[in-house]
């Protein structure tokens, strides 16, 4: 359009400029006056109005240049803003159609917010009573202890006599037990052990009878009413650990009694005396239902009392066994009763009969896991009955020096204890009454150590002498790894080293010989001939024991 117009507007200036400049035709009908000649000037004139012409022109071309690209740029904003409000009416459709989805999305989310709100709610509810159950199940699991050990021991046996064979063997210990709080004035606990249901003299078992497996029984199953009002007092029934101070002189560390104990405890704060004990015991040994029981009843008071560097700790108790043959006349899983099954001797549980001079060999015969090494005599209907009767005075005196050095105390054991019921006279094995020994009712034990077992690195070396008379205690219940239960001479060398805080390895030597190899059931190594002295029986225990 703005070229049309330029090309409409040049002719016409061109024509105007042309009809200026042409000269006039004479008139036909009348005469003109003459015209004056064209001058130079004029020309010039002319020529000045042309180029004021041109120069208008041009301005005119600028304009309309000008013009048209204003116009071109207003067309180019004018489809820009097209483009502009096509982009944005498609934005304003998609946003449109963005707010459709987001009402939908909204929606959809408040109804699973609703949703998930209730699913919280209900999780917040299930949470809550599993919280309940599980705090209730801590409270319950907290109130309780879990402990326990493994030890795997190495054993070998020596003795320089004809016919005795070197003997080597492995065996296993293992224990689990759990105690606590039954309430805020009870306490129980119960342990397994291994070992074998018929001795309870201890826990070992031997690896051989080819791979077969091992027996595990209930050591210990307790309660124990200590009132928190009264903490002083102490009351236990059931099958438990020692309650009172003794040696494996009396009862073998293994072993747990049964029956119940009452203990009176009181602590001071005074410079001399620490604690003072009371304590009663009533050990159940064997019920008969057509005869009379067999028990223990005892008692004992101790103190532990501080002297600058050292605490010692001195206790006396007594204890009365009351029928005691019904040991010598043990029912027949105690003793290992042997059935036959197929023409094949099927051994029972038990340790089997201890026999001896007058003893019975098969069931009811003696109980003596260890052998039978107390006097007895045989009565005429051919019944065993214990020589002497036995009433045990025990005095313990266990000390303990600081030396400066916190993980080496110096401990030093002392013990005596006599058999107050004890015979004169015992038998030798042809059943004459020897009348020149006495009562063989006493037995000592004197042991000293360096150092103790609590934390990791810790160390212990010790020496123990002990001599126990024939009569001393009950052969049946005492130490089961000296060379007999009574009428022995042993010494005992040991040592221990804490690997780590639950693992312990140790070393013990044994060397021990019979007493006096003349009394009845005595135990004598082969070769040893009357008047002469036993070779010692040598005995070497390595110990790895894993504590939980």
């Amino acid at each position: 359009m703005k070229s049309a117009l330029r090309w409409c507007v040049v002719p016409l200036l061109a024509t105007t400029l042309v009809a200026q400049t042409a000269p006039r035709p004479k008139s036909r009908k009348a005469a003109t006056p003459a015209q004056p000649e064209v001058t130079a000037q004029d020309v010039q004139s002319l020529r000045d109005a042309l180029a004021a012409q041109q120069q208008q022109i041009e301005q005119l071309k600028q304009q309309l240049q000008q013009r048209d690209q204003s116009w071109q740029q207003t067309q180019q904003q004018l489809q820009q803003a097209q483009t502009a409000a096509t982009e944005a009416q498609q934005k304003a459709a998609s946003v449109e159609t963005s707010t459709t989805e987001e009402k939908d999305s909204v929606a959809k989310l408040t109804s699973d917010m609703a949703d998930v709100k209730t699913t919280l709610t209900n999780t917040a509810v299930g949470t809550q009573e599993e919280q309940k159950r599980v705090s209730t199940l801590e409270g319950l699991l907290g109130r309780f202890r879990f402990n326990g050990d493994v030890r795997v021991r190495g054993e070998n046996f020596f003795q320089d006599a004809p016919g005795f064979f070197d003997r080597n063997r492995g065996r296993i210990r293992v224990r689990f037990g759990v105690e606590g709080k039954l309430t805020e004035d009870f306490v129980g606990g119960f342990y397994l052990a291994s070992g074998s249901l018929g001795d309870p003299t201890t826990t070992n078992t031997t690896l051989t009878n080819f791979f077969d497996r091992h027996t595990i029984g209930i050591d210990r199953g307790y309660i124990t009413y200590n009132p928190l009002a009264h903490k002083w007092i102490s009351l236990t029934g059931g099958k438990f650990a020692y309650s009172w101070i003794r040696t494996p002189q009396t009862f073998d560390n293994d072993l747990n009694p049964e029956g119940f104990s009452e203990k009176f405890s009181w602590d001071f704060t005074t410079p001399f005396v620490k604690n003072l004990t009371f304590q009663a015991m009533q050990l159940l040994v064997n019920e008969a239902s057509k005869a009379t029981d067999s028990y223990n009843i005892g008692g004992q008071v101790s103190a532990r009392l501080q002297i600058g560097p050292l605490t010692t700790t001195p206790s006396f108790s007594l204890m009365k066994w009351n029928k005691p043959d019904s040991i010598l006349q043990a029912s027949a899983f105690a003793t290992q009763a042997t059935t036959t099954t197929g023409g094949l001797p099927v051994p029972g549980e038990g340790p089997g009969c201890a026999t001896g001079a007058g003893l019975p060999t098969t069931p009811s015969c003696a109980f003596g896991p260890n052998g039978m090494t107390n006097a007895t005599l045989t009565d005429a209907a051919g019944k065993a009955h214990f020589w002497s009767q036995f009433f045990y005075a025990d005095f313990i005196l266990n000390n303990q020096i600081k030396t400066g050095i916190a993980r080496l105390p110096l401990n030093l054991l002392l013990e005596y204890e006599d058999n107050l019921s004890a015979k004169d006279h015992p038998l030798d094995p042809a059943g004459v009454e020897l009348t020149n020994l006495g009562k063989q009712s006493h037995a000592y034990l004197a042991e000293i150590s360096l150092g103790q077992s609590k934390n990791k690195n810790d160390f212990q070396i010790g020496y123990a002498w002990a001599r126990q008379e024939q009569d001393s205690a009950i052969a049946s219940f005492v130490e089961s790894d000296q060379r007999a239960p009574t009428n022995i001479l042993q010494h005992r060398i040991f040592g221990s080293w804490k690997l780590r805080n639950n693992v312990t390895a140790a070393y013990t030597l044994w060397l021990g010989r019979t007493l006096n190899i003349n009394l009845q059931h005595a135990v004598v190594a082969s070769g040893t001939t009357p008047g002469t002295t036993e070779p010692n029986l040598r005995r070497m225990q390595f110990d790895l024991v894993y504590s939980f």
